[in-house]
């Protein structure tokens, strides 16, 4: 019985380590501070946008793919940015972003389908956002931990990275690329 509840023991401590290290391991957006294009969030999510994209579940396998339309626009440093998508399933999900500045020259955003809201960080060509969003899930909503990573490529293409977690585990991942559509 002592051996089993040491070997217990060991591997709890063992999963309890790997989960601290993982927790601490994101990288800070500060990194990008050289990279260009440089990420203008008030330009860049301005007018009408395209994203096309895919969900991957926890073990990577592409569960659902989607495309969507953007449409954002800014009144005295405030954006507004609308999206809808459209899923391989026929499932249309809509939301709508608030970026409000703050003294620190960063942004906070919220939507209708996020709790709280989200802190946005740039520099250079990058764009990191965290976010509690509610997801629809077996007939349920429920609350994922999103780590948003937006890369500017080029001008007018950006590539978003996510991560979802529930209760710290990685439960999803979203892969988006987002395009200005030319005026």
């Amino acid at each position: 019985m002592k051996h089993l509840c040491r070997s217990v023991m060991g591997k709890f401590t063992v999963l309890l380590c790997l989960l601290l290290l993982t927790a601490c391991s994101t990288s800070d957006v500060s990194l990008y501070a050289k990279n260009e294009p440089k990420f203008d969030l008030q330009h860049f999510f301005s007018g009408s946008l395209t994203a096309h994209g895919i969900l991957k579940n926890r073990s990577g396998e592409v569960t659902r793919y989607f495309n969507a339309t953007l449409e954002g626009r800014w009144k005295a440093g405030v954006g507004i940015l609308v999206e809808k998508f459209v899923f391989d399933d026929g499932e249309i999900q809509h939301r709508t972003w608030i970026m409000t500045p703050n003294d620190q020259g960063e942004y906070s955003a919220t939507a209708n389908d996020v709790v709280g809201s989200g802190e946005i960080k740039m520099s250079g060509n990058a764009l990191f956002m965290n976010y509690v969003l509610q997801v629809p899930y077996d007939g349920d909503v429920i609350e994922v931990n999103v780590d948003d990573r937006m890369y500017m490529v080029k001008d007018g293409v950006v590539i978003n990275e996510s991560i979802m977690k529930k209760f710290g585990v990685e439960v999803g991942y979203l892969s988006i690329v987002i395009e200005k559509v030319p005026q």
